[in-house]
């Protein structure tokens, strides 16, 4: 019987997506608003508590498995690109509020010209970060719906809602996840072969 996550596991995942949301839709629109000294307050005080939260998900996380509750063992190319794809997240997620803080930092220090080496490459990085987040965020939806489709059993671990009752009967679904295992053989067995030439 596969083993899902736990509800603390359930807890802390979903939690951090409303937390993360709620981080989208309050960002500031113009650096002059952290002129005001309550809400540069309250920017430090959530960009901690923010990267607080990340790094203590991320250590109680990744005690996983990362397809936790798979029906079937996953092939170990599959589970290279999930965990890369899981790494990249928390790193966006981890720079996001550390050059938050920075910017909030240097803004008070007095550098308040965004054309400023310092300022704009620390602006640059915090929006290289956040579009990087939602890239990620996007593939890992689109991955565990994929997962779901076929009935792994990856999704019901995490997902209260639409459960796997095992694997997919449907021919289409197989067709093209035969054709995903057929991909992650052959980058296996190109890596196999340079091996071999070294």
């Amino acid at each position: 019987m596969p083993k899902p996550h736990t509800t603390l596991g359930k807890v802390i995942h979903w939690t951090f997506i409303l937390l993360y949301t709620y981080g989208i839709l309050k960002q500031i629109d113009d650096l002059s608003q952290l002129q005001d000294n309550n809400l540069l307050i309250f920017e430090v005080i959530f960009a901690t508590l923010f990267l607080f939260i990340v790094i203590a998900r991320y250590i109680y996380m990744r005690r996983f498995e990362t397809f936790q509750g798979a029906f079937q063992p996953v092939h170990k190319i599959h589970k290279y690109f999930a965990k890369t794809i899981h790494s990249s997240i928390y790193l966006c997620l981890i720079i996001l509020p550390l050059t938050g803080l920075m910017i909030a930092g240097l803004y008070k220090q007095g550098y308040t010209d965004e054309e400023g080496l310092m300022l704009s490459s620390m602006m640059s990085l915090h929006g290289l970060a956040a579009d990087l987040s939602y890239l990620l965020i996007l593939i890992h939806i689109v991955a565990a719906v994929w997962s779901r489709i076929k009935g792994e059993g990856v999704w019901a671990s995490m997902v209260p809602l639409w459960k796997d009752e095992g694997e997919t009967n449907n021919e289409f679904i197989k067709k093209l996840s035969s054709l995903e295992n057929y991909f992650f053989n052959t980058i296996e067995g190109f890596f196999i072969s340079k091996n071999k030439k070294v």
